[in-house]
């Protein structure tokens, strides 16, 4: 039977029903679909195997595999199929060309994303912005700072939608123009806290949201925690802005270090307790961040060239954002000092467009004004 709010698919790809069912089984965690995968090659073989097979893979007791072989009976993963065609929410497998490449690489990849919005090439260049529930107006002010430069950068900004931290990175992002992503803990069609639907919806225009739990899985305190390995799993490195001692931003952190990313921390106030978590992982190695600056020095050598659909070659991750005429001026700039009367020659273009320009490409931080008639790309 197809739930109330399902149609039923316009067609069915087998491997993808599969995948999902064996996903969907209570129980089965990253880990334990990853050793039933290596064990059985598919999840069409796991969810055709034996009880007394799969109790012979690590973490399957008696209770799992029975609800693995009965799975095909009880886990109606068409219905679930026609719920997300009919709601325009794509679902990404993990063989899937579309599932982000860098996910792949963590410990425990989900085997499944559910998006609602769209993820791009670009998302690549992500960076996380963490934090507390219960911010502080500094810790607010920060978040969004941060989130708008970076965004202005080029960077996708991802963050969990919840109160406090969360919901200023995503605003300061949105205020920006740039684009982010939110992870969820609960299903892409139950948002939670409620009163972010508006903000939710800004996100899907300008990004997408993102889970691991089926469409309408309501919030659950244990998927918050397995949520936060998304978020750093995307991204390139994960700031902390502020986190109390038992913040779950902290968890963040923690996987972002067992995934070889980068940590940042926010310094507060030392009276503060939402800066505790903070100062805890300086004291253990993370880096100080003042500015955008910081994060873009430390994160710069990660950027590696990639190419515009055009064929030319991208050192930034800002000039993705850049229209035609930004991108004329950018590439009349060298990387020693260029006279703007230069630039206005090779470009074409008339004097007052370079000089607004030329602002755009400094907020970006692809230029440095070296003086009034002088620039040079950085």
């Amino acid at each position: 039977m197809h739930g109330p709010d399902s149609q039923p698919p316009t067609s069915i790809d087998p491997l993808l029903a599969a995948t999902l069912r064996l996903a969907l089984v209570p129980g089965v965690g990253p880990r334990i679909r990853r050793a039933l995968l290596d064990r059985f090659g598919t999840a069409e073989s796991v969810l055709s195997a034996a009880p007394s097979e799969l109790r012979e893979v690590p973490g399957v007791g008696a209770k799992l595999s029975r609800a693995i072989t009965q799975a095909r009976d009880e886990i109606n993963a068409e219905a679930e199929i026609g719920l997300c065609q009919s709601h325009g929410i794509e679902i990404l497998a993990d063989a899937d060309q579309r599932y982000p490449g860098v996910l792949r690489e963590i410990p425990d990849p989900p085997g499944v994303l559910f998006v609602r919005g769209s993820l791009l090439p670009q998302d690549s260049l992500a960076i996380g912005i963490v934090g507390t529930r219960h911010a502080t107006p500094y810790g607010l002010r920060q978040s969004e700072r941060l989130a708008g430069s970076l965004a202005r950068a080029g960077l996708t900004v991802i963050s969990g939608l919840a109160r406090g931290v969360d919901g200023a990175a995503h605003r300061g992002a949105l205020a920006a123009g740039g684009r982010t992503l939110a992870v969820l803990g609960s299903g892409v069609l139950c948002i939670y806290p409620p009163e972010h639907a508006a903000l939710a919806g800004e996100v899907m225009q300008c990004g997408a949201l993102v889970s691991e739990s089926p469409p309408r899985a309501a919030p659950q305190g244990g998927m918050f925690p397995q949520r936060n390995r998304i978020i750093s799993g995307l991204s390139l490195g994960v700031i902390v802005v502020e986190a109390g001692d038992r913040s779950g931003a902290l968890i963040t952190a923690r996987h972002a270090m067992e995934q070889g990313h980068e940590v940042f921390a926010v310094p507060g106030r030392v009276d503060d307790r939402t800066s505790r978590g903070c100062h805890r992982l300086l004291r253990d190695g993370a880096k100080l961040v003042e500015s955008a600056d910081d994060v873009l020095e430390e994160l710069g050598p990660l950027f590696a060239p990639t190419h515009r659909d055009d064929g030319q070659v991208v050192h930034h991750p800002a000039e993705l954002l850049l229209n035609d005429m930004e991108q004329k001026v950018l590439a009349a700039i060298r990387t020693e000092s260029t006279l703007i009367d230069e630039i206005v020659m090779e470009s074409g273009l008339p004097v007052a467009q370079v000089l607004s320009t030329l602002s755009v490409l400094e907020m970006r931080r692809l230029v440095r004004r070296l003086s009034g008639s002088t620039v040079v790309r950085i």
